[in-house]
């Protein structure tokens, strides 16, 4: 996100940062600038916090499902190879 990005749609008010979708910039303004925040923004803050951290738990999730995976793949390998 680079401060001459023509095709951004949405800019900050406060810093002038550009961003490609609504969620971002919610997220941001949340973050860097929560006291100019109307209760419409906060209410969108809320929730785009929280579609956030459920898509991070959710990867995080699958990601140690894979390092399982391969984990138990690799010993089960070096059991058949190794002995």
């Amino acid at each position: 996100m680079s401060q001459d990005a023509p095709d951004s749609k949405y800019i900050c008010d406060v810093c002038g940062r550009h961003f490609y979708t609504a969620d971002n910039h919610i997220l941001h303004r949340g973050i860097r600038h929560p006291a100019v925040m109307t209760k419409d923004e906060q209410n969108a803050y809320r929730e785009a916090y929280s579609t956030e951290e459920a898509a991070i738990r959710s990867f995080r999730i699958r990601a140690l499902g894979v390092l399982v995976v391969l984990y138990f793949g690799f010993l089960f390998l070096y059991v058949l190879y190794a002995s």
